[in-house]
């Protein structure tokens, strides 16, 4: 029975409508808990603003709920205070009952650093709002001032399943401000209809909190760090990649050549070689990637996925050069600078995901 084809294909449909079911499960008793937060949020605010409580009433009311119902969780006077901290953000949210209603936001305003109102924002799907945990919504609310800045990792988190960690990763790394901003000849070498998710896809800048500093004079060794932790590197990375392997070995009419790390990338449907250089960027460096690239194209790219991709993964660049050093190549390149953090290996290695996240379900 365990070998017959109907059988099986049983067994993948039942998997796949429990996955999906979890998944819905998940979302909706998410969102019923942000809505929960958000209305007590209201609550609160009303009454502090009408009522002038201070502190003290507010531990005295996180109190009161235990004693009303014993065992309660999520409500402590620290999570009170974000409760009110997260309505007051966006004040003019219309809740609605519908999972695929719309969150009519035009009318909300909200000022950044230098107390100038920002303009109407567009509509957004409800979902995304509600697909984020309440710790993703506090931690927007904490290191981003600018509603825009926030919308932008709300989505990105609720689209790729960020776990905090990897949602505090790409705040650190400013990827709103540096998404897009990769130094490229994608204009000219990748297909129209590409160029917007490959613009997305690379940044310009890689945080390896992973690598310590004294491991930055030898390529091979950061090349070691990031196969070490692996997980870490693809969850910063961005949408769609898959790690091949490193040193990945070329050979033309004899001669042995060896990619720093190939990856492949879903959403481009291309091989993606990266070249790690612990120095400053020099012109050479592109006419060694684009080598690799043509070879890949001739021998490892498959008939149906797009050309291969190159990016050169520095520790510094003068991005004057590199426009000068990559514009006449017709293989798709870029060129990123990585930064490290203080933190060794051993303290870094291990980090996971946090184990609250929608993402889990799907594993």
């Amino acid at each position: 029975m365990k070998s017959d084809k109907n059988y099986l294909e049983f067994i993948g449909t039942l998997k796949q409508e429990i996955i999906s079911s979890r998944y819905q499960a998940a979302r909706l008793a998410n969102r019923e808990q942000l809505s929960l937060y958000y209305k007590t949020g209201g609550m609160l605010s009303e009454k502090v603003k009408a009522q002038k409580w201070g502190t003290k009433v507010l531990e005295q009311i996180a109190i009161d709920l235990q004693k009303n119902l014993p065992g309660l969780k999520g409500f402590s006077f620290t999570n009170l205070k974000k409760m009110r901290q997260f309505f007051e953000a966006y004040p003019n949210f219309e809740i609605r009952p519908s999972l695929t209603a719309q969150m009519a936001i035009s009318d909300f305003k909200q000022k950044n650093d230098n107390s100038h109102p920002i303009g109407p924002l567009p509509t957004v799907q409800l979902d995304v709002f509600w697909s984020i945990s309440f710790t993703h919504h506090i931690l927007l609310l904490n290191r981003c001032k600018k509603i825009e800045e926030r919308w932008f990792y709300i989505e990105n988190a609720a689209t790729q399943f960020w776990p905090i960690t990897v949602m505090e990763h790409q705040i650190d790394a400013d990827l709103f401000r540096k998404e897009g901003r990769l130094p490229n000849n994608f204009q000219t070498t990748i297909k129209e209809s590409l160029k917007p998710s490959a613009l997305k896809v690379f940044k310009d800048e890689y945080l390896l909190d992973f690598i310590a500093g004294d491991e930055l004079d030898d390529e091979r060794q950061i090349e070691q760090q990031v196969v070490l932790n692996i997980r870490n590197f693809i969850l910063k990375m961005g949408k769609g990649f898959c790690f091949i392997g490193n040193q990945y070995r070329l050979e033309v009419e004899g001669d042995e050549f060896f990619i720093d790390l190939l990856f492949f990338n879903r959403h481009l449907q291309a091989l993606v070689a990266f070249e790690l250089k612990k120095t400053k960027f020099k012109p050479a460096d592109a006419g060694q990637l684009n080598f690799y690239l043509n070879v890949l194209d001739d021998q490892v790219k498959l008939p149906h996925e797009n050309s291969s991709i190159g990016i050169v993964l520095c520790k510094e660049k003068n991005n004057t050069v590199v426009e000068f050093a990559i514009k006449s190549f017709d293989k798709a390149m870029g060129v990123a600078t990585y930064k490290t953090s203080k933190q060794t290996p051993v303290q870094m290695k291990g980090i996971l995901p946090d184990t609250d996240e929608l993402g889990k379900l799907l594993e």
